[in-house]
């Protein structure tokens, strides 16, 4: 078999991947997040509309630095006219720095903001994320994404926020929002939550990246260990998780052969040190589920046991619906498909699970699993209907058709 060669990346790869580096370039350089925004925003228009009928620039950064700054000094050149005629004077145009992003994702964390507001900022500026995506990641209308978005940057200018590092005794508050921000990043990127693809590479790959940086800044953090460990064991079964034409790939189901072998035993090292060393949090627990999961060498000597223990540690610490309905999933697992039916009826009474693809698809497995394929199939329908990713409908739609009589 030969090696098969990546394609390259779609303009619209490249402007997503470029955006959070040229905003911190921008802002780094002229301040007022709000402003340099809205001017790194039509860079990217310009951009979407020039590049599909003239080429990628060569230096595609460099291209879009220079028209946000140029669209920022014009939006000051206007408001200025209204108190004066004269012109601005030319600004230098600003470069990328390497430690850009990680400064931008600890602004758009300001204490000065609530960690709704924070995550929802963050996607935007550094993940490149629309409204739409972060909606659907936050389980919340699209309108009120937008709403916490434009309160959240005239916050920062109201708090007169700069773009620096904060300090040690800063870094604590930011924490919280900056690991919950990375971890929805990655998520986004390991199963899109729209569109053809299941993957989006550039995403998570670009919040492991940050969550290295963020480790690296504050090493004595357990949870911020923890997330690495998470993305990292998870992102290690990437390759098996879809076939060639783009199928999904359930997890008991994929060839393991195929997983990361480097990634797994890097953040089986990372969680293992953490969970020693520092008090444990949440994002460690999710990684030692995650180590169970990546251990096992077939699916059937995954240790369902001590992945239900795990979550149930994982509810005392920090409940949540998602949380809630994978213990269901493990408690299937070590007691049986009807004990796990009774549970996610009693589950599924979250408003936040509500008309969730999720719930859909785990009933329709466990009812597969009881022998009543009927109730399974139409199950497995309506998860479909319900999902926006088109692997996952099609997979779906291919379990449906698997149980027609």
């Amino acid at each position: 078999m030969g090696i098969l060669t990546p394609p390259s990346p779609s303009f619209e790869d490249i402007l997503r991947t470029a955006a959070p580096q040229v905003l911190g370039a921008v802002v780094r350089r002229y301040g007022d997040f709000d402003t340099s925004e809205d001017a790194v925003q039509e860079a990217l228009l310009a951009a979407a509309k020039q590049w599909p009928a003239e080429g990628v620039p060569d230096n595609p950064r460099a291209w879009l630095i220079r028209v946000a700054s140029r669209r920022r000094i014009e939006l000051l050149r206007n408001e200025e006219a209204r108190r004066r005629r004269e012109a601005v004077p030319p600004e230098p145009v600003p470069s990328v720095r390497g430690d850009d992003e990680l400064t931008l994702l600890l602004l758009c964390c300001h204490p000065a903001l609530t960690p709704v507001s924070q995550v929802a900022l963050t996607l935007r500026a550094v993940g490149g994320l629309t409204t739409a995506e972060i909606a659907r990641a936050l389980l919340v209308p699209e309108s009120t994404v937008g709403q916490r978005i434009s309160r959240a940057k005239k916050k920062i200018k109201d708090a007169g926020a700069r773009f620096v590092l904060p300090s040690a005794s800063e870094m604590a508050g930011r924490l919280v929002g900056v690991r919950q921000v990375l971890y929805l990043i990655f998520n986004e990127g390991y199963t899109a939550s729209s569109g053809s693809s299941l993957h989006r590479v550039e995403l998570s790959a670009e919040a492991i990246r940050l969550t290295r940086q963020l480790s690296a800044l504050v090493p004595d953090d357990g949870e911020v260990a923890g997330l690495l460990a998470l993305m990292l064991l998870t992102d290690a079964r990437r390759p098996a998780r879809t076939r060639a034409d783009g199928a999904l790939v359930p997890l008991a189901a994929q060839d393991r052969t195929l997983w990361n072998r480097a990634a797994i035993n890097e953040g089986i090292e990372i969680i293992t040190a953490a969970l020693r060393d520092t008090a444990v949090g949440p994002f460690q627990l999710q990684a030692a589920i995650a180590a169970v999961h990546d251990e096992a060498a077939g699916a059937s000597d995954t240790d369902w046991a001590q992945i239900l223990e795990l979550y149930r540690l994982l509810h005392v610490v920090a409940p949540g619906p998602m949380v809630t309905l994978n213990r269901v999933v493990a408690l299937s697992e070590v007691d049986g498909p009807l004990v796990g039916l009774r549970a996610l009826e009693e589950a599924a009474g979250d408003p936040a699970l509500a008309e969730h693809h999720r719930v859909a698809a785990v009933r329709a497995h466990l009812l597969e699993r009881a022998g009543d394929t009927g109730a399974a199939r139409n199950e497995y329908l309506r998860a479909a209907r319900l999902t926006l990713s088109l692997p996952e409908r099609r997979y779906l739609e291919s379990r449906a058709a698997q149980l027609r009589s």
